[in-house]
């Protein structure tokens, strides 16, 4: 194992995807049991993420997943990738991180992204507009404030005031120079796109200003990862994901995943195609040996101190190999 990789922590963000044929219920599950998993697999953190009227995710309330992911597991990290903070009043997510940080001490983080609902039913729903997200910067400062005690409203945040619980901006768009300008973590990707997460990393680490809660730049890069046995396999894998990301882009919703060979069996159109096989490129994946190599490569280009798998799949079993392939590259 390269000594870049043998430094770099790994962690993973389960979205809770549902599967055709599979209940909410069951997507929920399968995710605290991927937790279980990966923590006697080595992995660093797992985290949970916020998507609300998706047919294709059953993770809508992170806070409340990531306690019954806590609660079941006794070492890794529990978070959440993330907390999109214009849906929320800033006090309310204070005082669940702080319920989250004195039942389970010393293993929750907070990650916090800036996005609205997924269509404009959901904003409606969420009574929030796009325009929301241009406060993140505020409410992100109004947050943390509940954990410092310097809330200038009198009101005391309980159980977060004097509690830390470490934050972590998902950088996307403005994303890097509020984490920098706020002395935070940051979350970026995607893998697909190099150049701009470079960019993204350069920008964040030139502004940063250190913090209470960071002394120094902090980087987590993020993305999706397939190890297999072969790189036919590693692909397969992808396949019910890059299916959902097309149906999603030419029919606005974004479905449950399907098996591998039941999107082999399809007839697309030419947009479908298009969109099918974009999904399908620029990932990491192949076998231990190229997946190292890849590995090595980004971590080289950026610098980052950390790496978020974020791959999700139909073949749950096909799914958790890979991951137990690639603790195997990172543990040499």
């Amino acid at each position: 194992m390269s000594s870049v990789i043998a430094a770099t922590r790994f962690s993973v963000l389960d979205r809770s995807r549902t599967r055709q044929g599979h209940t909410n219920a069951e997507a929920l599950r399968d995710t605290v049991r991927m937790a279980r998993e990966l923590e006697a697999l080595g992995y660093h953190r797992f985290w949970v993420s916020e998507h609300h009227g998706v047919p294709g995710v059953a993770g809508s309330a992170p806070t409340v997943l990531a306690a019954a992911v806590a609660a079941a597991t006794e070492r890794i990290r529990v978070g959440t990738g993330g907390v999109m903070l214009p849906n929320h009043q800033p006090l309310v997510v204070a005082e669940q991180f702080g319920v989250l940080e004195s039942l389970f001490p010393g293993r929750i983080d907070m990650g916090l992204g800036r996005s609205v609902g997924f269509t404009d039913g959901v904003r409606r729903a969420l009574g929030r507009d796009k325009d929301v997200a241009d406060d993140f910067a505020a409410q992100l400062d109004d947050l943390l404030g509940w954990f410092l005690g310097t809330s200038p409203t009198g009101v005391h945040a309980r159980p977060a005031e004097g509690l830390t619980v470490p934050p972590f901006v998902l950088a996307m768009g403005e994303g890097a120079t509020i984490a920098a300008r706020a002395g935070l973590p940051m979350v970026i990707g995607d893998l697909r796109d190099r150049e701009k997460m470079r960019r993204g990393i350069d920008q964040y680490r030139t502004r940063f200003r250190p913090s209470p809660w960071a002394r120094e730049p902090y980087v987590v890069i993020s993305g999706t990862i397939a190890v297999s046995a072969t790189p036919e396999e590693a692909r397969r894998l992808l396949i019910p994901e890059a299916w959902s990301m097309a149906y999603s882009r030419t029919r606005g919703t974004f479905p449950p995943l399907p098996p591998a060979e039941s999107v082999e069996a399809l007839t697309m159109t030419g947009k479908e195609r298009g969109f099918y096989e974009s999904g399908l490129t620029g990932h990491i994946a192949g076998t231990e040996e190229q997946v190292a190599h890849e590995l090595e490569t980004v971590l080289k280009e950026t610098g980052a101190q950390e790496v978020l798998v974020t791959t999700s799949g139909y073949d749950r079993a096909a799914l958790l190999d890979s991951y137990r392939r690639l603790a195997r590259i990172t543990a040499g």
